[in-house]
């Protein structure tokens, strides 16, 4: 973890964070959750991108997948969420609120990946470009709207 506060000295070198009140953070990133309206659409479009989600997840209305170091993706319905909050709406605009960013194994990958989603009629956002930043890079929506980046280095 990266704290401006204490990071810069002379030497350019961090040091840990400290918690706002004393001690260390303790908590951690485990899962990132997107709120589906079509559980089938959505995870067919994870599936396409290359998520190992087996066909009877389908029709639950909670999917957690694994991912590679630890992480998890998990999907809700929208009346998952409402059946534990009843107050909560979806965006009035579809999308734009989060993004998730996929390393891909190459700048072929990325765009190989993003010509079969594309191709597979999955909406494209961004087409494949060298970014000034050294990753070939592209965004395709999901079918909420939400982005999905690809990416690898360019080197």
């Amino acid at each position: 973890m990266f704290c401006l506060a204490e990071a810069v000295s002379d030497s350019f070198k961090t040091t840990a964070c400290r918690a706002a009140y004393g001690g260390r953070m303790t908590v951690r990133i485990e899962v990132f959750g997107l709120v589906v309206a079509d559980m089938a659409a959505s995870l067919a479009f994870y599936r396409a991108l290359g998520l190992d989600i087996p066909a009877p997840a389908d029709t639950e209305p909670h999917v957690d997948v694994a991912l590679p170091g630890g992480l998890r993706l998990s999907f809700d319905t929208e009346g998952t969420i409402r059946s534990f909050d009843p107050s909560w709406r979806a965006p009035a605009e579809r999308g734009g609120r989060a993004a998730l960013a996929f390393r891909c194994d190459s700048p072929a990958e990325v765009d190989r990946v993003y010509a079969a989603l594309t191709g597979a009629g999955y909406e494209g956002h961004l087409e494949p470009f060298d970014a000034f930043w050294g990753q070939r890079y592209a965004t395709v929506r999901d079918p909420d709207g939400n982005g999905v980046d690809l990416f690898a280095p360019l080197t």
